[in-house]
């Protein structure tokens, strides 16, 4: 099918391309606007609560996310874990981490875009359409999650999407398998691959920025003037 071929056959190694291509350019021809264009100075309250929340959210997202496409479930299986433990598991961490994610997006979202009008004037169209698809990517998932545990049966995507994403590195992407997946799962993947592709161009960029000098730098000595 020409669908499973262009969006989970080509679309990935494009996206990547873009992804890193585009961070290429970012750093050599916008390397000042290379920030989160930080909006503290203008609302702080909302952003102290929305943001610890979003961070810690969007970190074990992303952490079971890795574990659970990447790590083969005969990895799992030979460590003593069943399928049906695993789940359980799966789905507990998932509901937790993206609870979290959801309470913090919707905070920084009201604080950006209702309560805040200077918020929104400084707020790019490149970011505004991160949102929309960040906020797509994320009810999607969700969805995914309650929909498929609690109307229609669990489903088991590491028979499917994770070997199929695992095959994207060998350059054979098993298509077969795709073809098969649930068309919630199939969008997901889809919207995901479209953030990344617009990443670069995004205040998303501030991921690989992290200060960690900051945690080892040398103490910063204040002299009292001398009167």
């Amino acid at each position: 099918m020409w669908f499973v071929t262009a969006f989970f056959g080509v679309f990935p190694y494009l996206a990547l391309t873009i992804f890193v291509v585009g961070h290429v350019w970012r750093w050599k021809y916008d390397q000042f606007g290379w920030t989160t264009r930080t909006s503290e100075l203008m609302e702080k309250r909302a952003l102290m609560w929305g943001s610890p929340i979003f961070h810690v959210g969007m970190l074990l997202v992303l952490l079971g996310h890795a574990l659970g496409l990447l790590i083969p479930q005969s990895w799992t299986t030979a460590m003593g874990v069943s399928e049906n433990g695993y789940h359980i598991m799966a789905v507990s961490a998932g509901v937790f981490s993206g609870c979290l994610l959801v309470i913090g997006l919707v905070i920084l979202l009201i604080r950006r875009f209702v309560t805040k009008t200077r918020l929104r004037i400084v707020t790019r169209r490149a970011d505004i359409l991160m949102y929309i698809l960040f906020g797509i990517v994320v009810v999607l998932g969700m969805t995914a999650t309650f929909w498929q545990n609690v109307f229609t049966g669990p489903y088991n995507y590491r028979e499917t999407i994770s070997i199929w994403l695992r095959s994207l590195f060998y350059f054979q992407p098993n298509l077969t398998l795709m073809s098969s997946v649930p068309w919630i799962y199939q969008v997901h993947v889809i919207c995901a691959m479209l953030l990344f592709a617009i990443w670069p161009f995004t205040r998303l960029v501030h991921l690989w920025s992290i200060p960690f000098g900051y945690f080892v730098r040398p103490a910063i000595i204040y002299h009292a003037p001398v009167r």
